[in-house]
C-alpha cells in the first residue's frame, strides 16, 4: 500500500471515531457572516468571532495547537487548547486533519509575536476531508493536476484563485460599460441548424423529438444583427462558443466571447469603443494603463494602428487586385511556397489567411496594442467593402502583445451583397447549398441599419491583462485529454 492510500485509509478510521462521538462529520449550516481577511483587518482585542474555513496547517507546541485556517480571502491563526474547548470538543479536534473544513468561536487576541489568532471555545466539523491535501499545500506545481483537478490548484495557489477573481472584474468591468452606454444584453440559442457567423469547424450534435442535426454555435454573428432588424439599437452577448479544432496556449474548444452591435455606428467608431472597454477593464484590475508584470510591460496609452494592404505591398509586394497565380509567384519570391491541399486549386481565401497568421502579430510585439485595419475583402464576407477600395474591406483586428484579442468592422447590411459573399464562400469551401442560411439574408431584406460590430475573446484579453501564457490558465475548467488508464 503506498503512502497516499495509508493517509486515506487514516481519515476513514477518524471518520467512524467522530461518528462514534455522536457528530455529523459533514456538519449542516454555519452562520458566516464576513470573510477572513475583513475579520482580521477590523480587529479588536477580545472582539467575539464566528468564521469558518479549511485547516490548512497544524502546529504542535505542547499542549496546545496553532492551527491555521483558510478561506478564499485569506487566512488567521486558531489557538486551540483542551481549557477552552473543553474534553468533548478537544476530542473532536484530535480527530481532525490538514483539509477539514471547521467553523469557529472565539476572541481575538495577539500573540507574543504580535499575529492576530482566535482563542476558540466553540468548534463544529462541517466537513471531513476523506483524501489528503496536495503535497505542495503552498503551491501546487504539476501542471496537468493544476488543469485536471482545478479545485486542488485552488485551495493549495492563490495566485490560482487571483486570476479568476480578476477575470470576474475584468467582465464585471465590460458589462458596467456597455449597460452605462444604454446596450441591451441578451442571450441568443447555443443549438444552430446552420453553422454561420465565423468561420470554425462546427461541433454537431442530434435533436431526437426534431429529428434534425444541430451544431453549436461558433459565434452568435447572425442571430444578434437579426435583433438589429428587430429595432434594438445596442446589443450584446457574452457567450459561449465552441470550435471543433486543435487545442493549444491560445485556443480552447469552449471559449468565452463578447460581441457588440451598435446600430448607426461604422468601424471607427467600433475601435473606439474596443479601446474603451479594454483600458477600463485594465484599470479595474490594475489602476495604471502603464502595466508591470513579471518584467514585462504593457502600455495601454499607445495605441498603433498598421494598414494590413500596406503591410502586404511593403512585404510581399502583393496588390488585392492581383490574381491568385500572381499572389503566388510573388510570395515565390520571397521564399514562401504555397502548395495545393489534396490536389484542389488553391483559393485566395487560403493564402491571405496563411500570410495573414505570419505577419500580423509580428506588428505588435512592442508591449502596445495595435489595430490592424484594411484587410482585403475577399477574407471578410461579413464586413462592408471600404468606400475608398472596395477590393478592401472597413475591418480591423486588434493584436496585444502578437495576439488577437478582437475583430470587428463595418456590418454589411446589403442582402444582395451579403447573398452573393455567402454563395462565393460555399463554392470555395465546397459546402452544399443547405450551408446558406436563408432567414439571415431574409432578415436583410427586411432592412438591417448600417451597424458596427465588434467580437472581443474574453479568455485573451484575460491572458493579456494578467500576463498568462496559456489560455488554460484562465479557464476554470479547460479542456482536457482523458487521463491515461494505468
Amino acid at each position: 500500500m503506498n503512502k497516499a492510500n495509508e493517509l486515506i485509509k487514516e481519515r476513514f478510521k477518524k471518520l467512524e471515531s467522530i461518528k462514534a462521538m455522536g457528530v455529523d462529520p459533514f456538519g449542516g449550516r454555519f452562520l458566516k457572516e464576513n470573510l477572513i481577511a475583513d475579520l482580521v483587518k477590523g480587529y479588536a482585542e477580545h472582539q467575539r468571532i464566528r468564521t469558518a474555513g479549511r485547516l490548512s496547517a497544524m502546529r504542535l507546541m505542547g499542549k496546545t495547537t496553532f492551527c491555521d485556517l483558510k478561506d478564499e480571502s485569506g487566512l488567521v491563526q486558531l489557538y486551540m487548547k483542551q481549557d477552552h474547548l473543553g474534553d468533548q470538543q478537544f476530542q473532536l479536534f484530535q480527530s481532525l486533519d490538514i483539509g477539514d473544513i471547521v467553523g469557529v468561536e472565539g476572541e481575538f487576541f495577539k500573540t507574543k509575536t504580535g499575529e492576530v489568532s482566535i482563542r476558540v471555545d466553540t468548534l463544529s466539523l462541517l466537513s471531513k476531508s476523506l483524501r489528503p491535501m496536495p503535497e505542495k499545500w503552498h503551491g501546487l506545481k504539476d501542471v496537468e493536476i493544476r488543469y485536471r483537478q482545478r479545485y486542488l490548484d485552488l485551495i493549495s495557489n492563490d495566485e490560482t484563485k487571483e486570476i479568476f477573481k480578476k477575470r470576474s472584474q475584468i467582465i464585471r468591468s465590460i458589462r458596467r460599460v456597455l449597460d452605462e452606454k444604454g446596450y441591451l444584453e441578451v442571450e441568443t440559442p447555443m443549438m444552430h441548424p446552420i453553422p454561420g457567423g465565423a468561420a470554425g469547424k462546427p461541433f454537431k450534435t442530434h435533436h431526437e423529438a426534431l429529428g434534425i442535426d444541430l451544431f453549436l454555435r461558433v459565434a452568435p454573428e447572425l442571430y444578434l444583427k437579426k435583433l438589429l432588424v428587430g429595432g434594438f439599437d445596442k446589443v450584446y452577448e457574452i457567450n459561449k462558443s465552441f470550435r471543433n479544432e486543435g487545442i493549444s496556449t491560445r485556443h480552447n474548444p469552449e471559449f468565452t466571447m463578447l460581441e457588440v452591435y451598435t446600430a448607426y455606428h461604422d468601424v471607427n467608431d467600433v475601435m473606439d469603443l474596443c479601446e474603451e472597454l479594454v483600458k477600463k477593464a485594465a484599470l479595474t484590475i490594475h489602476e495604471s494603463l502603464s502595466i508591470q508584470l513579471e518584467g514585462h510591460k504593457l502600455d495601454l496609452n499607445n495605441w498603433q494602428r498598421h494598414s494590413f494592404a500596406k503591410i502586404m505591398k511593403d512585404l510581399y509586394d502583393i496588390d488585392p487586385e492581383d490574381t491568385t497565380d500572381v499572389w503566388i509567384k510573388k510570395l515565390a519570391k520571397k521564399g514562401i511556397k504555397i502548395e495545393s491541399r489534396d490536389g484542389k486549386e488553391i483559393s485566395r481565401t487560403f493564402v491571405i489567411n496563411l500570410i495573414s497568421d505570419a505577419i500580423t502579430p509580428g506588428r505588435s510585439m512592442e508591449g502596445k496594442p495595435v489595430f490592424v485595419t484594411d484587410y482585403f475583402s475577399e477574407i471578410s464576407p461579413l464586413a462592408r467593402r471600404s468606400k475608398k477600395n472596395p477590393l478592401l474591406s472597413d475591418r480591423f483586428e486588434l493584436y496585444i502583445n502578437g495576439m488577437e484579442i478582437a475583430n470587428g468592422y463595418s456590418e454589411q447590411n446589403d442582402p444582395l451583397e451579403q447573398r452573393r459573399r455567402f454563395e462565393e464562400e460555399l463554392l470555395e469551401t465546397g459546402k452544399g447549398h443547405e450551408f446558406l442560411d436563408e432567414d439571415y439574408l431574409i432578415a436583410l431584406e427586411h432592412g438591417m441599419p448600417p451597424a458596427g460590430g465588434l467580437g472581443i475573446g474574453i479568455d485573451r484579453l484575460v491572458m493579456v491583462l494578467t500576463h498568462q501564457p496559456s489560455i488554460r490558465e484562465v479557464i476554470l475548467f479547460p479542456q482536457m485529454k482523458p487521463e491515461k488508464s494505468s
